[in-house]
């Protein structure tokens, strides 16, 4: 009988992230062969995280990591049952490990997260979902910055330009870049700017304000649907929320007035906001 040691039980255990028991019974069913003890834990994986799939995730964590150059951000969210569970060190250690993948993003990284994924459940016992994830390489001169607010439940990954190097670099640059994903976190904005709006959603919003003027003259119905759809816009887009420190002054005035301190251009490219279950 092949003796199955400690040493390699601790490196499958590193290799596939299953429990010290489960690697052991499967080497001793391998025969001491650890590729075939892998097979093994990887099938019994699949099994358990089948027969858990039904099962409602709803809590679990947002992760963020910016690459050390500052010119990679990724973001993800993984889904768990419990956030008992979400609170667990191993959850979080999923949660980072994915967060390498998407960052490096090379070939077959994402098999090897869902098989990541596959073990982590076999290895807590609930069902975990890798939701979504996003990854921004940085366009131009500029910042790509992060943010996790609640614990990990809201993540925010925002890429701001500038057009000078220096204003990059300058930490009166990376304040306000950070002064905008904490917006952003608060705000929610679904859209950057008016003009992303869908033409479909603004066709719904006209014909509920209209339905709520009532039986007004068209002229003054307009009027009113106009006065609504500025307020709307101050809603849903980030540029024209009222800014959170100053609520007085809207984001794009806000900035614009940053701009002119730090003389050069600052404009918010792209941002990506995640939230646990929503």
């Amino acid at each position: 009988m092949v003796e199955i040691t400690a040493a390699l039980v601790k490196e499958l255990r590193q290799e596939t992230g299953a429990g010290m028991m489960d690697c052991k019974k499967a080497l001793e069913e391998a025969g001491g062969d650890k590729e075939k003890a892998i097979m093994i834990l990887r099938q019994r994986g699949a099994a358990i995280a089948d027969r858990k799939a039904s099962r409602t995730a709803h809590e679990g964590l947002v992760g963020a990591r910016i690459s050390e150059d500052g010119r990679i951000g990724v973001m993800v969210e993984v889904n768990c049952e419990t956030d008992f569970v979400a609170r667990n060190e191993s959850f979080r250690e999923l949660v980072d490990e994915l967060l390498r993948m998407v960052m490096e993003s090379g070939q077959g990284w994402e098999e090897r997260a869902r098989e990541l994924v596959v073990s982590k459940i076999a290895e807590i016992g609930e069902n975990i979902v890798f939701r979504r994830h996003v990854r921004y390489a940085l366009q131009d001169t500029g910042l790509i910055a992060s943010y996790i607010h609640l614990g990990g439940k809201i993540g925010v990954l925002v890429e701001v330009g500038c057009n000078r190097s220096e204003t990059a670099d300058s930490e009166a640059f990376r304040a306000v870049v950070k002064d905008i994903t904490l917006q952003i976190a608060a705000g929610n904005p679904p859209y950057l700017r008016r003009e992303e709006v869908p033409s479909e959603v603004l066709e719904k919003e006209k014909a509920l304000y209209a339905q709520q003027a009532g039986n007004k003259p068209p002229h003054i119905v307009e009027k009113i649907v106009s006065g609504k759809l500025e307020k709307f816009y101050s809603q849903v887009c980030l540029l024209e929320q009222a800014y959170v420190r100053d609520p007085a002054v809207s984001l794009q005035d806000w900035l614009a007035a940053q701009a002119r301190q730090l003389g050069d251009n600052l404009v918010v490219r792209r941002f990506t906001r995640f939230q646990v279950g929503v």
